[in-house]
């Protein structure tokens, strides 16, 4: 995995990117290389965090420009932890903008099979996952906090690429992004309650000290090895946001009035 700060003019977003594919950009935002400000520094492109208008849309056409693309070719849900997934199309640029909001409200999975088309999620300590199918040329990009975990999101995205696609999980390969750790998060009794109700491995995701702390990375890999992705097609970050808030947003560490992080792919246009 590689970092990215190559562009030419003004504002120059700073990328963790990931090897996914030759001919795949797949990536997550850092803090850095923007030009919001405080707590939302320095890039920072979700609308629904309270950051200044006028930073987000600096710090979207720099991403843009970076990833060589315009920008109703780059499209993110407004997220609610639920478990909707999304296919956007072919007809994604030619719509209105109301209608473009209007298709990806309430909705925490996306998915595309069209090139030069780059889908992703926003996190500030959930868990974004990238998946891709080489063979049908299709991706997806997952939302996965405690709630969307638990009610199996991830699993439900890969389930929605095979109906719509006809993706074989065993020829997925899947991105865990930079999220909370286990050591990091911390839940009350209820929230475990809620992984040991819905089947998880609780002695593989769970461990006690004061309270219940979950891994949320490991919960979204068994989910993913569950729907029969294989194990080495897996790529965990292991990059805690709790730990490293002055690299990536953390709402616990920074509050809920900071910025997002975006996790994004794309099928490159040949």
């Amino acid at each position: 995995m590689t970092a990215s700060d190559t562009c030419h003019g003004g504002v120059v977003p700073t990328l963790l990117r990931y090897n996914i594919a030759d001919n795949v950009t797949a990536f997550s935002s850092t803090r850095m290389g923007g030009a919001s400000k405080g707590n939302y520094a320095e890039f920072n492109i979700n609308h629904y965090c309270g950051d200044d208008e006028q930073d987000i849309a600096a710090n979207y056409a720099a991403l843009c420009r970076l990833l060589g693309i315009d920008g109703v070719h780059l499209a993110y849900p407004h997220q609610v932890h639920g478990t909707v997934v999304r296919k956007v199309d072919e007809g994604w640029p030619s719509l209105s903008a109301s209608r473009r909001a209007e298709w990806l409200e309430g909705v925490d999975a996306v998915m595309t099979d069209v090139a030069g088309l780059c889908i992703g999620v926003s996190t500030a300590d959930c868990i974004p996952v990238l998946l891709y199918d080489a063979a049908h040329h299709a991706c997806a990009a997952i939302h996965a906090g405690w709630r969307g975990t638990a009610a199996r999101i991830t699993e439900k995205t890969v389930e929605a690429m095979a109906t719509t696609f006809g993706s074989d999980a065993a020829q997925l390969k899947a991105v865990i992004g930079p999220g909370i750790s286990l050591e990091n998060f911390e839940v009350g009794d209820e929230v475990y309650e809620v992984f040991q109700r819905e089947g998880f491995d609780m002695e593989r995701i769970a461990c006690r000290h004061a309270k219940w702390h979950v891994d949320l990375w490991e919960a979204n890999r068994l989910s993913l090895m569950k729907m029969g992705v294989s194990a080495d097609a897996i790529h965990v970050s292991g990059i805690c946001t709790y730990a490293h808030a002055d690299r990536f947003f953390s709402a616990r560490r920074l509050g809920i009035n900071s910025g997002r992080i975006l996790t994004a792919i794309m099928i490159n246009e040949k």
